[in-house]
């Protein structure tokens, strides 16, 4: 018996699986569970993807669904990892809470690097891995260095073809192949989800402004997230648009509405604020918005790549400053947005959806900041870095590298090239060494 096992976190999650199921990504199993994982801060207090309007659309690709919170209760998802010398005693656990008995597990998980999926990698082993990507994240490297015992397992990365021809970093330090899960097939599983919002407000070709939370995330503090909310509105209603639709992040506070109400008034805009949780997908579906703005999120990509929107993108340059430390996980979705879409201000490049760069040149680009951000996990790109920096680093694209990262790893860009030799020079960096380590015992 084989039992493959799907974990999810959201209700795109689920649709990316759903998809990937009936597109024969994942070759037949006599039982398929559906695992879902409650992420959020307070999980007793936000409904998980099962909970989710359209959910029970999606249910009968899967045998079982179980919640993964409930067999690790009180521990959270997120937060939790089973001791080393736990495993056996927690996959004896979870085979007798599941029912797996002695069947052979498949497993299909998200971000593999953090928890929860690398605990279930850990607790199965052996058991082959596929890894699914539904976002941006996809394009960057891995955040962190994986075990070969957990990275090895893994026989591919399904991902949405959200930058057509672009390829995945993501796990590329095991050779694990990229899968493009069939757009078409995501795009019909995304129409059975379509009537779960029959609630929603009826506004035909609105701008819709997406919102993030990312202030949640440390980014941005939370004036400067509503601050970016009402530069979205300001713009979307200089470029005409009088019908504006707001789906705020659900966690979101409830005054970034009133902030955008009181300036949708004064602006003489006809302002929406939705409380339905809902995927923007669905909105792109019923409302079919004359305009998509975000900063850097998903489903800018999905409105454009997929429907075939107008989107325009706000903040992006912010981000690219304050992101830190350089290896944070989000650069490579902010760095692709913001190469690749319309900047809100610029209403020439929004009208016409002018693109930044073309495929070839954006690959070029997000291997080289992948390789700034990783280099221990991505050695092999050093080459191709320099040579891409040396050709490449002008006015345009240094805002996607930092002078400080890359002097610190000796790449072009990061001194003047006649001191170029100092990061490589054994001596100087002894030198260097030694004079810090006398200034901290003088200030002593």
């Amino acid at each position: 018996m084989t039992t493959q096992i799907f974990q999810a976190s959201t209700l795109y999650g689920a649709a990316t699986l759903a998809a990937a199921l009936d597109s024969g990504c994942f070759r037949p199993a006599d039982r398929r569970i559906l695992l879902v994982c409650n992420n959020a801060a307070t999980p007793e207090t936000t409904p998980g993807p099962d909970a989710m309007p359209g959910f029970e659309r999606l249910r009968d690709r899967f045998d079982d669904v179980v919640s993964y919170n409930e067999a690790i209760f009180p521990f959270h998802p997120g937060g939790w990892a089973p001791r080393a010398d736990d495993l056996p005693l927690w996959e004896r656990y979870l085979r007798h809470e599941w029912r797996l008995a002695d069947d052979a597990v498949e497993l299909a998980v998200e971000s593999i690097q953090v928890n929860p999926s690398l605990s279930l990698a850990q607790i199965f082993t052996g058991a082959p891995v596929t890894v699914y990507a539904d976002g941006l994240m996809s394009y960057g490297p891995t955040r962190n260095k994986i075990d070969p015992l957990v990275g090895t397992r893994v026989d591919r990365v399904l991902h949405l073809d959200l930058v057509p021809g672009l390829e995945p970093l993501l796990l590329t330090e095991f050779g694990v192949p990229g899968e493009v899960v069939p757009t078409a097939a995501f795009t019909k599983v995304l129409a059975t989800l379509a009537p779960a919002g029959d609630d929603l407000p009826a506004v035909e070709e609105p701008a819709l402004l997406l919102g993030q939370y990312l202030s949640a995330l440390d980014i941005l503090s939370a004036e400067q997230e509503e601050d970016l909310h009402v530069r979205m509105l300001r713009g979307a209603a200089g470029l005409g648009h009088t019908k504006v639709v707001f789906k705020p992040h659900p966690s979101a506070p409830a005054r970034w509405a009133r902030s955008l109400e009181e300036t949708a008034e004064k602006l003489g805009v006809e302002l929406t604020v939705l409380d339905t949780p809902v995927l923007a997908e669905v909105l792109y579906q019923r409302m079919r918005p004359a305009l998509v703005v975000g900063c850097f999120s998903t489903a800018l990509l999905t409105a454009s790549a997929l429907y075939g929107l107008p989107v325009a993108r706000v903040g992006t340059d912010l981000l690219l400053e304050r992101l830190t430390p350089f290896e944070n996980s989000n650069r490579v979705p902010v760095t692709v947005v913001d190469a690749l879409l319309p900047d809100l201000g610029e209403a020439a490049a929004v009208t016409e959806q002018r693109t930044g760069m073309d495929v070839e040149s954006l690959g070029a680009l997000v291997r080289a900041v992948g390789f700034a951000m990783q280099p221990k996990i991505l050695p092999r790109l050093r080459a191709e870095t320099e040579a891409y920096l040396t050709k490449n680093l002008d006015e345009r694209t240094v805002r996607y590298f930092k002078r400080k990262r890359l002097t610190s790893l000796a790449l072009p860009g990061g001194v003047p090239a006649q001191l170029s030799f100092i990061p490589r020079n054994a001596t100087v960096r002894r030198v260097a060494r030694k004079a810090r380590s006398l200034r901290r015992v003088v200030r002593r």
